[in-house]
């Protein structure tokens, strides 16, 4: 069995963009004055609640797999790869939600998420 090294350094800074999402909730509903709820479509709150928790449902599972395919075959080009593309992701789409839609970087986020957790999945099972 090999040692984590990238997926813990992966798992830190998306760690840190999850803290930036999460301050960004925070500081929506502040201004929005909202202390329950979303705020309603389309509002700042309902933006920035919906990105972080996007992120929330997508990176757990994606960086598990990640963690795993490290520790059965060591830091290969393919963990690399697939972590550097999950961050890059989760950098643009976050970016991509605050711009007027639709935008490259929203989708493109969104389409190498998916893609990362499906080449990470059928990895796995290989």
């Amino acid at each position: 069995m090999h040692v984590l090294i990238l997926t813990p350094i992966a798992a830190g800074l998306l760690g840190l963009i999850y803290l930036v999402l999460s301050a960004r909730v925070i500081a929506a509903r502040f201004t929005g004055k909202v202390l329950l709820g979303d705020g309603g479509q389309g509002s700042p709150l309902f933006v920035a609640f919906r990105t972080q928790a996007n992120f929330a449902e997508y990176v757990p599972l994606c960086l598990i797999l990640i963690g795993l395919l490290e520790l059965r075959s060591g830091t290969t080009m393919l963990v690399e790869g697939l972590a550097v593309l999950l961050l890059v992701a989760r950098i643009a789409h976050p970016v991509g939600m605050m711009m007027k839609a639709p935008n490259p970087f929203r989708a493109g986020g969104a389409i190498v998420t998916l893609l990362v957790l499906g080449v990470a999945s059928v990895a796995a099972l290989i």
